[in-house]
């Protein structure tokens, strides 16, 4: 990967650290990037992107396979209009995410509508489009989508997603395959829904959808899963009910924490897909979201000052938690390095944002080569729900963003300005009765 390389973490106090690896990205010196742009800043590496593309396509050779970008993990359109040029489609889960791939080159037949809050309108405005399929989470959706096909006399391609109630061993709040999660039905209730399938004059119920969760650092839960799906698959063939496409869904983990993660390597992955799937002849679909684009981004960000406490001393700087939002929602950690290249003697700093919240934490007790007002530091793997999650909270701009490839960058969201923040806000002047 064209992501910059960590240094394995210093015992003592007193010991220094140097690493002229983290000054440069994809080829491009940060420190004169953040000179010229400004901080905060996200930026993406497509050398990084086009990697993990490649690496994954690499992987599902011999397959019919597709593969569909989740945009919720980074909707830039920079970003989607990179994987559209690599053949990848896109995996929405709302109308706005749909006009993005379209917008990016991504064509209609290479776009799944995933999410189990899909409403009628964004169910009418993806059948207009013809989008290659829906997974459908619930009865009402199933009926939704029934109707409003009726109604534009069309047929939809639909896919059940199976919840096969699988621990995928991640975050509580990123695990989506388990029976408690709102995600899905249970194969009891799919079975039912193929036994009634005749009823669907304009709906062609013929696939089978599973995503377990995000983050998985283990091939395991996916294989339990698969062989879930793939049992249900065959039920259903004995029965009469042809299944032409199986969606597995994303959730492939990738490096947060240098030394402790160890992410499964695209060949493991699908090496369980083929094997929990073998004699599948339909169409497989693939969700990558995070695996593409999480390490091939980086956040840029200054410090404003150093904040002694009477326990511990506070490293603010000018990002915060409406830049990144996952320390503050997962109590996620991401490496954070300086971009410096000076030797310099360890400090244990709290690395927090300046915005009003105790929660504005990126990292508790971490240790780093001593900083001060003005250093710049590099958050790492941040190129997946970092912007896509970004927020105005304390009317604070949107941070901008560029992609960097072997030594340029290109400015893909120019940093937000205070009328662009407002621009749809104006006072109480016409007032009227409903």
């Amino acid at each position: 990967m064209s992501t910059p390389t960590t240094s394995r973490p210093t015992t003592t106090a007193s010991a220094t650290q140097a690493d002229d690896a983290h000054r440069h990205f994809d080829g491009v010196d940060l420190q004169a990037l953040a000179q010229r742009i400004g901080t905060p800043l996200h930026a993406y590496s497509a050398s990084a992107i086009h990697q993990r593309i490649g690496e994954l396509q690499a992987a599902l050779t011999g397959l019919d396979a597709t593969i569909c970008f989740a945009v919720k993990a980074n909707p830039n359109l920079a970003i989607l209009q990179l994987m559209a040029n690599a053949g990848v489609g896109a995996d929405i889960v709302s109308v706005g995410e749909l006009r993005r791939a379209l917008n990016a080159g991504m064509p209609a037949e290479r776009i799944v509508f995933s999410g189990v809050g899909k409403s009628t309108d964004e169910i009418a405005g993806a059948l207009s489009v013809g989008i290659m399929r829906f997974n459908v989470e619930s009865l009402d959706e199933l009926h939704t989508l029934q109707r409003v096909a009726q109604a534009q006399e069309v047929t939809a391609r639909a896919a059940v997603r199976i919840n096969p109630d699988v621990d995928a061993q991640t975050h509580a709040k990123i695990s989506t395959g388990k029976s408690e999660n709102k995600f899905g039905v249970s194969i009891d209730e799919a079975r039912r829904w193929f036994a009634e399938r005749s009823q669907l004059t304009h709906v062609q119920l013929d696939g089978l959808h599973v995503h377990i969760g995000s983050q998985i650092l283990s091939v395991e839960p996916f294989r339990l899963a698969l062989q879930r799906v793939a049992a249900f698959w065959r039920e259903l063939e004995q029965a009469g009910h042809p299944v032409n496409s199986i969606d597995v869904g994303g959730g492939l983990g990738v490096c947060y924490r240098a030394g402790v993660d160890q992410p499964v390597a695209a060949a493991d992955y699908v090496g369980a897909i083929r094997e929990a799937l073998a004699g599948f002849r339909g169409r497989l679909l693939l969700e990558p979201g995070r695996y593409l684009v999480a390490e091939a981004g980086v956040l840029l960000t200054r410090v404003i000052r150093v904040k002694p406490g009477i326990e511990r001393t506070f490293l603010v700087l000018d990002a915060a938690m409406n830049d990144l939002q996952r320390p503050s929602l997962y109590d996620a950690w991401h490496d954070i390095v300086p971009v410096a290249d000076e030797r310099r003697p360890l400090a244990t700093y709290d690395i927090v944002g300046p915005v009003c919240e105790t929660g504005d934490t990126f990292a508790r007790a971490r240790e780093l080569p001593e900083c001060a007002a003005g250093d710049l530091l590099l958050i790492k793997a941040t190129g997946a729900y970092g912007t896509s999650m970004a927020s105005t909270y304390n009317s604070r701009p949107l941070a901008a963003e560029v992609l960097l490839q072997r030594g340029r960058y290109a400015v893909v969201r120019r940093r937000q300005h205070f009328e662009d923040m407002i621009a749809g806000e104006q006072p109480a002047r016409n007032w009227e009765t409903p």
